[in-house]
């Protein structure tokens, strides 16, 4: 899948809001991480969506609370995916044996705030 048939599904303003944000002082990045990430990554073959996604949550929770703001615009890109609010937060609180609780309870603190927000039932 290319880069922007895969932001179609999780993200389709990503490109202009990196843009928006990063481009003036770095130029390219945008394109950079768009191109590099959503297509040569994401939007490979052998492994859906949704599961990449799911991945993505893991390895965010447990790099810890200082992805907060990466965690919660993949929660969004991972409900985009297909995902249910009760799968994410079992994959961020599978992250506790991994990771550690600290990790696992600032992950769930950052997928409960999102569902809060956006009016989603942690439960459904």
């Amino acid at each position: 899948m290319k880069a922007e048939d895969v932001l179609s599904i999780l993200n389709p303003e990503l490109r202009k809001k990196l843009a928006a944000k990063y481009d003036a002082a770095v130029p390219g990045m945008s394109e950079s991480v768009v191109d590099w990430a959503y297509g040569m990554h994401y939007g490979r073959e052998g492994v859906d969506l949704k599961t990449r996604q799911l991945c993505s949550i893991a390895a965010l929770t447990a790099m810890g609370g200082h992805t907060g703001p990466q965690l919660a615009m993949n929660i969004e890109h991972t409900l985009n995916a297909g995902a249910r609010p009760s799968e994410i937060l079992e994959i961020i609180w599978q992250m506790a044996v991994y990771a550690g609780v600290p990790a696992a309870l600032n992950g769930l603190n950052t997928a409960l705030a999102y569902f809060e927000e956006k009016g989603l039932d942690p439960r459904s």
